[in-house]
């Protein structure tokens, strides 16, 4: 139905629409309806502070009792659903809501009914009312003891956190008529205790030298405030510090590290002593070492010592049932070795990696001091078992996502996988996927097409947890602790964009390895193999209308003096464009009469060349990651991730067939398909910054830079489509959309023929502050600023030059709003063009153009970097 038509019909039935609507705000207004008489619905928690506010995001969490929440604009739709239902079934169906839900049908609630002395409820369905009672939350009566429990919480905390002296009272307004209250809690922390003088007493001399080795990283200073809290993190920090170097249960029990305040003199200015003691005769302690490893492929635990098949390889006991699993498979993700110093990092790596080998689930994973032999022995060697439970050969799963691209925008995404464990015995995984995306994008000859790109592709993946090399004992060069993977990738991919079909093959060898728990990742991939060929080539112009009006308006001026060279001839669109571009005093005149025209009409041949060229990929790439993000040693994390790909060398040696093409030449082909030669490089630098630690949700302050280049050389003179840069979209400059007229450079080309440019430089930077607003919303601030450019000059400026490409920049500005629901980050961004390279000079800098309620929105999922 049109708006037109939906207008028409609310101004028909307006009484009754506003009446609806009056009758629900109404009966949302009556939200005391369940609350009995003589109590109050908490309706409000206020927080006064008298000296300062302090621990902000804290304290109010403290609270026992908070409010129903306001789900819909002003209104606790919870309590409006669950006033909703009839107030003589509540009874009943509060203990029926208790029940788990295998237990809830007709015979509980008959039997509840009988409890009740309600039998005329038997036999009633009551699914409404059980529908509201389950969507809705009951209405939150004040409690006076809650109330001086939660003050008492607010006041612990406030001591805890170094506020000695706090004070926390309370103040409650009661509206008898409304049946309303509101608390409000007056909270004075007055002023704090600080550390006067920090000390250390540590008589063992190991762990003396080993804490003060590290001590830079203590997290206890002079001039800090004595919060409880810090110094419970330094006692964390403390342990994982000594069982990372070998001191096995160290402080397992809580008592060896303790802190000292001396409050004699003083209560705001305590000197503070940190003390470690094994015992009160300061015993030594000892560093532990890796006794019996054991390794058992077993359907329960009990019986992994009746398992027929005992073996041992290279120090580890292995007992399997039989041979489904060879021992090497079973070795390889095991990162510890017997007699080796104990390292609790090494433990937990050899637990990932028996998990991510995606073939077992760990029933047991265990270390603990030996029980038997000397009582050296039993206090320093560990022993380490593991029982790993074999998962299902096959596992099946089909999923529906919702998908985003630079180029596809929102899109549905289903899916089929199949995983087959195990494929060789060497805990290989064959996994076969089929998925469809079904999309909308950017259609010059439909812009307000929906749903208008698929694409359908099929993909297979050998997946080894190891390296796959001639080399058999390649660990001595690359460690066990690398966890290094290998994986065999086939795949093929149908798309139809924009009525322009492409049709994919790719095929590859990669090798994993990660290095330091994941903080630095490498990533070699070998005959990485890319055939794309592409459908509908003849239909370029029929999608494509600003080229087409270019390329028909040159034909036309060449016409005049060259009349028989028409598609009525028989020539092709190529051939005609072909002849033009080889006939020099034409190109002079129309340059010397027409540059513009003829700078429009080059690019939109580049254009048609690069999105319907057909081209074979055969590269080497190389990619290296450090990422400190999520590591708890990192503050402000910084991660860079870089990417070198060298592409056709290999294939240009052992080719020798040429054919010609429009723009470039004669180039090298492979079954009447051209290869491209290339290097390119990628790099992505990014760092974080955190403001505001000390409150529950950090402020960031987050930087991206971006830099990549291509560089064809040999076969090609121009970089493929699928390795070209563009500019805009959700995740680069916000300013513009996906090909939305930004680049290349500060060319004045038509901006219909100039939108869907690619080159071979680009640059983005970009700066986000984000700010949360609660649990579930955030808020952001940013700017972003690059462009494209060529590595040569096409006629109209496009070249990259150190001089000037920073005037080249295209910038942009916004703000956006983020959601956070368990793992999912929904994005919403509004930005506006600040620079725009691509106006004439002098008017380049729009921002008094700017128009509040018409930014570009950006909708997406996950942070854009």
């Amino acid at each position: 139905m049109s708006r037109k038509h939906i207008n028409k019909y609310f101004q028909k039935y307006h009484i009754f629409c506003y009446s609806a609507i009056l009758s629900v705000i109404l009966y949302a207004c009556n939200v005391t309806k369940k609350v009995p008489d003589g109590e109050f619905l908490l309706t409000k928690n206020k927080f006064e502070y008298t000296d300062g506010k302090v621990l902000g995001d804290e304290l109010p969490d403290l609270v026992a009792q908070k409010p129903n929440k306001n789900t819909l604009l002003f209104l606790p739709l919870g309590l409006v659903f669950y006033n909703a239902a009839n107030p003589k079934y509540d009874t009943i169906l509060k203990e029926y809501m208790t029940y788990p839900s295998e237990m809830r049908n007709q015979k509980l609630r008959d039997s509840l009914a009988v409890k009740y002395n309600h039998p005329e409820y038997v036999g009633k369905n009551l699914f409404w009312n059980r529908f509201f009672h389950t969507v809705g939350t009951p209405p939150v009566i004040l409690s006076d003891a809650k109330t001086k429990q939660s003050a008492k919480s607010i006041n612990n905390r406030l001591i805890n956190r170094g506020y000695w002296d706090a004070e926390v009272k309370t103040n409650v307004e009661k509206d008898s008529a409304a049946k309303k209250a509101e608390v409000e809690y007056v909270i004075t922390h007055k002023d704090p205790t600080y550390i006067k003088e920090y000390y250390y007493n540590i008589p063992d001399p190991n762990i003396r030298a080993l804490y003060e080795y590290k001590l830079d990283k203590s997290l206890v200073r002079k001039g800090q405030i004595l919060d409880e809290g810090v110094l419970e993190k330094e006692i964390t920090r403390i342990n994982e510090l000594m069982k990372n170097e070998g001191y096995y249960k160290f402080n397992n029990d809580n008592q060896d590290i303790y802190f000292v305040a001396d409050s004699l003199k003083s209560r705001k200015d305590v000197p503070v002593v940190m003390s470690i003691h094994k015992d009160s005769v300061d015993t030594p302690y000892r560093k532990a070492t890796i006794g019996n490893i054991k390794v058992s492929v077993a359907r329960n635990i009990n019986n992994t010592e009746k398992l027929p098949l005992k073996d041992s390889l290279r120090g580890i006991s292995i007992n399997r049932k039989d041979s489904a699993y060879t021992l090497n498979s079973l070795w390889l993700p095991i990162t510890i070795k017997k007699g080796e110093v104990y390292k609790q990092a090494n433990l937990d790596l050899t637990r990932r990696n028996l998990i991510a080998m995606n073939n077992f689930t760990v029933l047991k994973a265990t270390d603990e001091l030996r029980k038997e032999g000397t009582a050296a022995e039993r206090d320093s060697i560990i022993d380490v078992e593991y029982v790993l439970k074999p998962l299902p050969k096959y596992e099946f799963n089909i999923a529906t996502d919702i998908h985003y691209s630079q180029i596809l925008n929102f899109g549905f995404s289903p899916s089929v996988d199949l995983t087959t464990r195990n494929v060789f015995g060497g805990a290989e995984n064959l996994v076969t996927s089929f998925s469809g995306i079904i999309g909308t994008t950017k259609d010059p000859k439909n812009p307000n097409a929906f749903f208008n790109a698929y694409e359908l592709s099929a993909q297979t993946s050998l997946q080894f947890p190891r390296l796959l090399v001639p080399i058999r004992r390649y660990y001595k060069l690359v460690p066990k602790r690398y966890s290094p993977t290998t994986s065999i990738n086939l795949g093929a991919s149908v798309q139809n964009n924009i009525g322009l079909g492409r049709i994919n093959f790719n095929t590859g060898l990669s090798y994993n390895a990660n290095v330091n728990d994941g903080l630095v990742q490498h990533r070699l991939t070998l005959f990485n193999t890319q055939l794309s060929l592409t459908q509908n080539k003849d239909r370029y112009y029929d999608y494509f209308p600003a080229d087409n009006e270019y390329r028909q308006n040159i034909f036309d001026l060449y016409k005049i003096d060259h009349p028989e060279i028409t598609p009525e001839n028989n020539y092709s669109y190529d051939q005609i464009s072909a002849i033009i571009l080889g006939d020099t005093p034409f190109i002079t005149n129309l340059l010397a009469a027409d540059s513009g025209l003829l700078y429009n009409y080059m690019q939109s041949i580049y254009n048609k060349e690069r999105q319907t060229q057909d081209v074979i990929i055969s590269s080497l790439i190389y990619n290296f990651t450090y990422n400190e993000i999520g590591k708890k040693d990192y503050k402000n994390p910084f991660s860079f991730t870089g990417k070198v790909e060298i592409a056709g060398n290999f294939l240009n040696l052992i080719t020798k067939k040429e054919e010609n093409y429009l723009l470039y030449g004669n180039t090298k082909t492979i079954f009447k398909i051209p290869f491209s030669q290339f290097i390119k490089f990628d790099f992505d630098f990014r760092k974080y910054f955190t403001f505001f630690n000390d409150r529950a949700k950090p402020h960031t302050l987050a930087f991206r830079q971006f830099v990549g280049v291509g560089i064809p050389y040999g076969n090609s003179s121009e970089m493929p489509f699928v390795r070209s840069y563009f500019n805009g979209g959700a995740y680069d400059i916000r300013a513009w959309v996906a090909f939305g007229g930004l680049g290349p450079a500060d060319s004045q080309l038509d901006e219909r023929v100039r939108s869907y440019a690619m080159d071979n430089v680009k640059l983005t930077t970009s700066v986000e502050y984000r700010l949360p607003l609660t649990d579930t919303f955030e808020a952001a601030l940013f700017t972003d600023a690059g462009n494209i450019w060529g590595l040569k000059d096409n006629g109209f400026g496009d070249q990259f030059k150190f001089k000037k490409f920073i005037s080249q920049m295209g910038v942009g500005s916004g703000l956006g709003i983020r959601m956070n629901i368990a793992y999912v980050n929904l994005r919403l961004d509004m930005a506006y063009k600040i620079h725009d390279p691509n106006q004439p000079e002098g008017e380049r800098w729009v921002i008094d153009k700017i128009q509040p309620l018409k930014p570009t929105i950006n909708f997406a999922i996950g942070y854009p970097f």
